[in-house]
């Protein structure tokens, strides 16, 4: 069954159980999404579901409509806890968590009681709430196993099982722990399992724990993250970081989620963050569990903006308002990049992803973003100019926005006026303003459109000019008639146009708008020079001292000399004997 993934100007379902109605009010709810409305209009009554949803569409709320019945029946509210009616498996601590946030307002009209069983956590808290007793236990599968085996968790009232992002369980290695505690609990219960896909470890799994369960498909994959914009930035290959400050900058996104791949990564990219003044968070597989939910509460509350995780970390997590996502590596597999996209763009929301893709890495972009039958607007990193720009316009709204003095204000107003003309006030407050934002970064463009037409590096490859596909695009722009010298640098001595520009305007005495395009090749670099300052710059080269003794920088097509003396060729000469190691064969390469 494939539902229509439109829901636009429906109400409540009538026969959503009234105390979740009123829950589902209260919270703002003038709509379901299509699983949410499936749970609740499907008349399944107690039969077992097999349900794929995708990341973001409202699955917690979908299955607590679904378990109302078996969990309430008829009555209005829960009585007096004691062994658990419901339990809700999920693979995450944090969306375990999430989870029983959720079902704790969703049922908050019933009176529920619900208690976490989770890895990291303490067990004596939980042992405590469990014999305390709850109508509804959400845990990870590890520790509820070994709740269950030291006697603390009864299950033999249970009347329905939840398994949420089943796939994910399964893909962590928890299959043995399912078995395990599906087996503990009563034939007679209902049994829903939710996730994202259905492959054969979740068919295996609903044939062997579910009772002729009914097959929901929730998602429609022609509209995979419609509500998400995929934006393919395109940068340099040592302007990564760059890009991903001046991205940040540039939007108007109040929490945002930055992926990378590993640790280090992560650890890195939260130092330079921080020194850059923005408020950020850091989640890894390494940081204790005190540590991780230290780090969601400061999302959440609004303390700090920025998270930076890597793709195991923030399995599970939902961070409210989340409406940009950042791949600092570009993903590696489409399945990985709906994982990371789906934090954003969640439950009808809007949300922007941005790819941060090194020139070299673009083909890899675009197979991963095929395979995932998804389409992005390429567009360059946001440069200074343009976040200056959004800079001036925030703070002429906050001065306009500002109320006028009251009475506790007018006087030291009207002082402050007397003493410094309005000019001097203005330029103070703007520089205030300024200072309390961090300072963009500086990259060099790229050309966006010519990338954009250009064909994929394999067709490249297959012409063989190793010259066109392997040297760096041109820094700068070309200059009318310009001369082209060389520099004894190159991609094997890490040759950069940041460092090696103001090297070439230092040796010839001129500025950087005298310089034209830069190519990097392997052993050398050619770049322009206006004509009319090229015959200057050659006579400036002639002196000592212009350059250090090791680089050697002369008009294109001349031998090198100087300190180096004659410049070797690139290819030996073919009638010359090759030196050979003694003891090997004619010919035998060594």
């Amino acid at each position: 069954m494939t539902l229509n993934a439109h829901a636009d100007n429906l109400l409540l379902p009538a026969n959503i159980h009234p105390a979740l109605a009123s829950a589902l009010a209260a919270k703002g709810y003038s709509q379901l999404t299509p699983v949410q409305l499936e749970m609740a209009n499907g008349g399944y009554g107690e039969a077992d579901l097999l349900v794929s949803a995708q990341t973001g569409s409202g699955k917690t709320v979908a299955f607590g409509i679904a378990i109302a019945s078996a969990l309430l029946g008829e009555a209005e509210r829960f009585g007096a806890p004691g062994q658990p009616l419901g339990l809700v498996i999920a693979p995450t601590r944090e969306l375990a968590i999430q989870v029983q946030r959720e079902l704790d307002w969703l049922y908050a009209a019933a009176q529920i009681r619900t208690a976490t069983c989770v890895g990291g956590m303490d067990m004596r808290n939980e042992r405590r709430a469990l014999e305390r007793g709850a109508h509804l236990v959400v845990g990870t599968p590890g520790r509820l196993r070994d709740h269950i085996t030291k006697g603390v968790l009864d299950l033999s009232a249970l009347r329905t099982v939840v398994l949420d992002e089943a796939d994910e369980m399964l893909d962590l290695g928890f299959r043995e722990d399912l078995e395990f505690i599906l087996g503990v609990t009563p034939e007679q219960r209902r049994t829903l399992l939710f996730s994202a896909t259905v492959p054969r470890g979740i068919a295996e799994l609903a044939k062997t724990f579910q009772r002729n369960a009914l097959r929901i498909a929730a998602t429609v994959s022609t509209a995979q993250h419609a509500d998400i914009e995929y934006q393919l930035m395109l940068v340099r290959r040592d302007e990564r970081e760059h890009a991903i400050i001046n991205t940040l900058l540039e939007s108007d996104s109040t929490s945002a989620l930055v992926f990378c791949h590993t640790r280090e990564a992560v650890r890195h990219l939260t130092a330079r963050l921080a020194n850059r003044g923005f408020s950020v968070v850091s989640l890894s597989g390494e940081m204790a569990q005190s540590e991780r939910s230290n780090a969601l509460q400061s999302m959440r509350v609004g303390r700090a903006h920025v998270c930076v995780a890597t793709d195991v970390a923030a399995r599970g997590i939902d961070l409210p308002n989340l409406d940009l996502v950042v791949h600092a590596d570009v993903p590696s597999n489409p399945a990985t990049l709906l994982h990371r996209s789906g934090r954003t763009g969640r439950a009808g929301r809007k949300g922007i992803c941005v790819l941060i893709v090194p020139e070299y890495r673009l083909g890899a972009a675009r197979r991963v973003l095929a395979l995932a039958n998804l389409s992005a607007t390429m567009r360059a990193a946001p440069g200074i100019a343009e976040i200056e720009a959004r800079y001036r316009k925030h703070i002429l709204d906050t001065a306009l926005a500002a109320p006028h003095p009251d009475e506790t204000e007018a006087a030291f107003v009207a002082e402050l006026l007397s003493q410094a003309a309005p000019e001097r006030i203005a330029a103070a407050f703007l520089r205030q303003q300024l200072a309390a934002r961090p300072v963009p970064e500086e990259l060099w463009p790229l050309p966006i459109d010519a990338m954009q037409a250009r064909k994929p590096d394999r067709e490249r490859r297959l012409k063989g000019d190793r010259g066109t596909a392997l040297s760096r695009e041109p820094r700068g722009q070309a200059v009318e008639g310009g001369v082209w010298f060389t520099i004894s640098l190159g991609r094997k001595q890490r040759a950069d146009p940041k460092w090696l520009l103001p090297m070439i305007c230092k040796a010839g005495g001129v500025a950087k708008g005298d310089v034209g395009s830069i190519k990097i090749d392997d052993t050398e670099t050619r770049f322009e020079i206006s004509a009319n300052k090229a015959a200057a710059y050659k006579e400036k080269l002639r002196r000592p001292g212009s350059t250090e003794r090791s680089i050697v920088i002369a008009p294109a097509g001349e031998h090198h000399h100087g300190q180096l003396g004659q410049a070797k060729p690139k290819f030996k000469h073919a009638s010359k004997p090759s030196h050979k190691r003694k003891g090997t064969k004619p010919g035998r390469p060594v």
